[in-house]
């Protein structure tokens, strides 16, 4: 590799707030934000929106849909509309 054009590889800090949830692991991200870790040293912190630990495909829990709401919001959308005439 040549030296110098390469970003730094260290270790990271992902923090999943609305899970709770934590990992260090190492990557190219930097932040401004530190988070002291487990074993006593400080470390860059990254917040995501999501992770495995609140992601419904890895926790198992789906969230319900109202279709049916959607259908009659639809509805209720266009019904004040006329037929559409084609030009």
């Amino acid at each position: 590799m040549k030296p110098g054009i390469h970003p730094t590889y260290r270790p990271v800090v992902y923090r999943d707030r609305a899970a709770d949830f934590a990992f260090l692991t190492r990557s190219t991200a930097s932040s401004d934000q530190t988070i002291e870790w487990t074993d006593g040293k400080t470390y860059p912190v990254i917040d995501v929106q999501i992770s495995s630990a609140s992601h419904p495909f890895w926790t198992g829990r789906q969230r319900l849909l109202d279709t049916e709401g959607r259908v009659e919001k639809f509805r209720a959308k266009y019904a004040r509309r006329g037929p559409q005439r084609s030009r």
